[in-house]
């Protein structure tokens, strides 16, 4: 897949901006890799254009080497941001071309690879974005595991285990550890999923950890309000990711991924981007404990 020319800023009609694509049945082992997708997503190298609204920022982005994170560094970057990218060490390709990329933009970009399942790499991951950076007043909490698995009876300790210390236990290590170093006016972006609202029967360990992390940030939000520190969540739908192809669905509904929702198409990570900005940006200085929704149109609280 070529990555759209087009801009985020240009007029354009949703339901056609980017392919209905209809992956072929494939399979990548855990955690996936960008670069062996088919078809290849689109996380706005090419088209994400940039107006200085994160300018002088320092962010922290979990999970950024490919997909979801990979777009958001991408556009924080063009937005004026220098990014620490948090990413398993198996996903160093993906991770390098994405830290090509934002120094292109002409920001820094730091690669920490580390496995945020270990409490101690979370506070490792912390320590060594603030020192590299110089500090730190963004933080995006993405990284995470999902593995389909049919039949509870099938559904081992060990997986149902390593997917909450990898999507909620790592979210709040690393919060706990950034908060010290996080000024007034400092941002902390979640992601969550339209799996917390309409869980699928094939994901229970992976949409649990998704609820709690919507109750997370609406609790955080409060707490944290009064210093200062805005805390929200995007909860993306079905975005066409390696997460998908490395046992995240049933490869047989690989070619119907997303084509279930009101735009009848799966999103892009790009279209995702755009929303982490906003809820990281002074824009959306009055938006607290926000669940942001971009799912192409499936109704959710």
């Amino acid at each position: 897949m070529h990555e759209n020319s087009t801009d985020q800023l240009t007029f354009q009609n949703p339901v056609t901006r980017f392919p209905d694509i209809s992956p072929p049945v494939q399979d990548q082992p855990e955690p996936g890799l960008d670069r062996e997708l088919v078809p290849r997503t689109d996380r706005g190298r090419r088209s994400y254009r940039g107006t200085g609204r994160l300018e002088g920022r320092r962010a922290l982005i979990t999970g950024a080497d490919s997909g979801i994170g990979a777009a958001v560094a991408i556009a924080f970057a063009r937005e004026g941001a220098d990014v620490a990218l948090s990413y398993l060490p198996a996903e160093e390709a993906d991770a390098q071309e994405i830290g090509a990329v934002i120094e292109e933009t002409g920001r820094r970009a730091v690669l920490l690879p580390g496995d945020l399942s270990d409490r101690d790499a979370c506070e490792r991951l912390v320590a060594d974005a603030v020192e590299a950076l110089g500090g730190l007043d963004a933080l995006v909490n993405n990284a995470g595991k999902q593995i389909s698995v049919e039949d509870i009876a099938d559904l081992p300790d060990e997986q149902w285990t390593k997917t909450f210390e990898t999507n909620i236990h790592a979210m709040y290590r690393i919060t706990r550890a950034a908060l010290p170093h996080m000024p007034s006016g400092s941002t902390i972006v979640n992601t969550t999923s339209i799996q917390a609202y309409k869980p699928s029967a094939h994901l229970l360990d992976y949409a649990s950890t998704k609820a709690a992390i919507n109750n997370f940030t609406k609790g955080l939000a409060q707490q944290l309000a009064p210093r200062g520190i805005r805390v929200n969540a995007v909860a993306p739908g079905p975005i066409w990711t390696p997460l998908q192809v490395s046992d995240g669905q049933p490869k047989e509904a690989l070619p119907e991924f997303g084509k279930d929702t009101p735009l009848g198409r799966a999103g892009q990570p790009t279209e995702l981007a755009p929303a982490y900005v906003f809820l990281t940006s002074p824009e959306s200085s009055y938006v607290l404990g926000e669940t942001l929704n971009v799912n192409g149109g499936t109704p959710s609280p």
